[in-house]
């Protein structure tokens, strides 16, 4: 997973077709040189030492997609985050969840709602999840820092941004949960947040936006939301306020409205999908490779692409428009993904780079 080029969808399908990782990572040199890199050289082993001793000297807890503390709720998603760094109460991750997010320049009325929100969900058996961020989301994890509140994290798990929330955080690895998928001490920067926000929203059974701009990284996380199935919900606000206008976008294609707690545990579907003891979790099984020439390599390369654009369309309907086995097609988009030829997106959409 620290490897260059490996994101989610490369790492789920390496792990398919190989099995196992130590076999992934012999045959990933020579995937990226059948794709035309020949400098290809995967994570050292030192580093990733090192980000393990990093994690134990901070505290933090590593999980692996299928622990038995991995959070059910991901499992359902597309793009899984096949790593977790933790810091805090893990037996939170098994409580139902409800996400709060907002705008970070936020105002008065704003944060006051969502400090109601976050109590009174805390109040009902709920954990509030939120990013960390000023704002909207600072309010919620402070007025549900004693029922349960859970902070995912752009960077590093023990990389608190913005610095201003240091004491917030520590309280929070105290007493609820900071959660990671990035690697230790990686400082955030701007494409780490939309990734966040599909965490966010998947641990959530419902994501709730209190304010937020017509284009705003709380906007993502509702996308995200509906992408995985989830409620959406927003609180309204005055049509001149700008940070309210995302809000009432939302409400004007169908999100709940929320005016209180109560709003919320009303729209809650009734029963939540549980991971019971007998559930298995495995790994698709590896595929079955054919020998297949440079020539016939290159022409399914090249099928793959033509049939692709900057428009994004999803994997099945690839595989249905090539007419071809399933697993040809997918293990070469591997190549194609590592060649940088080919973009996943959330929600199994691929596009042509």
């Amino acid at each position: 997973m620290r490897s260059r080029r490996v994101g989610v969808a490369t790492f789920f399908r390496l792990m398919g077709e190989y099995g196992e990782a130590a076999t992934a990572l012999d045959a990933l040199p020579r995937i990226a040189a059948d794709a035309g890199v020949n400098d290809y050289t995967v994570c050292p082993e030192g580093v990733a030492m090192a980000e393990l001793r990093a994690g134990r000297f901070a505290g933090a807890r590593l999980i692996c997609f299928g622990d038995d503390d991995y959070p059910a709720a991901l499992m359902d998603l597309t793009d899984p985050p096949p790593l977790l760094w933790a810091m805090g109460n893990l037996d939170l991750l098994k409580t139902p969840t409800v996400a709060l997010v907002g705008a970070r320049n936020a105002s008065s009325l704003g944060t006051r709602m969502a400090r109601r929100l976050a109590g009174d969900l805390g109040a009902a058996g709920h954990v509030v999840a939120s990013g960390l961020a000023r704002g909207i989301d600072t309010a919620a994890h402070m007025a549900s820092l004693e029922t349960g509140t859970v902070a995912v994290l752009a960077g590093g798990v023990d990389v608190v941004y913005p610095a201003e929330n240091a004491v917030l955080a520590h309280e929070i690895a105290d007493t609820g949960l900071r959660l990671s998928e990035q690697p230790m001490g990686l400082t955030p920067t701007a494409r780490h947040f939309p990734r966040r926000n599909r965490i966010i929203s998947g641990l959530s059974r419902a994501v709730v936006v209190v304010e937020a701009a017509a284009k705003s990284g709380s906007l993502i996380t509702a996308r995200d939301a509906l992408d995985q199935g989830r409620e959406v919900m927003a609180v309204p606000g005055h049509p001149f306020d700008g940070r309210a206008a995302g809000c009432n976008m939302l409400i004007r294609d169908g999100a709940t409205l929320v005016r209180s707690g109560a709003d919320v545990l009303a729209a809650l579907p009734d029963i939540t999908p549980q991971v019971t003891d007998d559930t298995v979790v495995n790994l698709p099984p590896p595929a079955a490779r054919k020998p297949r020439t440079l020539r016939e390599t290159n022409h399914l390369h090249q099928m793959i692409l033509d049939r692709l654009g900057p428009s994004p369309v999803t994997e099945d309907q690839l595989i249905r428009d090539l007419q071809r086995p399933a697993g040809e097609i997918t293990s070469q988009l591997v190549t194609l993904e590592l060649d940088g030829q080919v973009n996943r997106q959330p929600g199994g959409l691929l596009s042509r780079r």
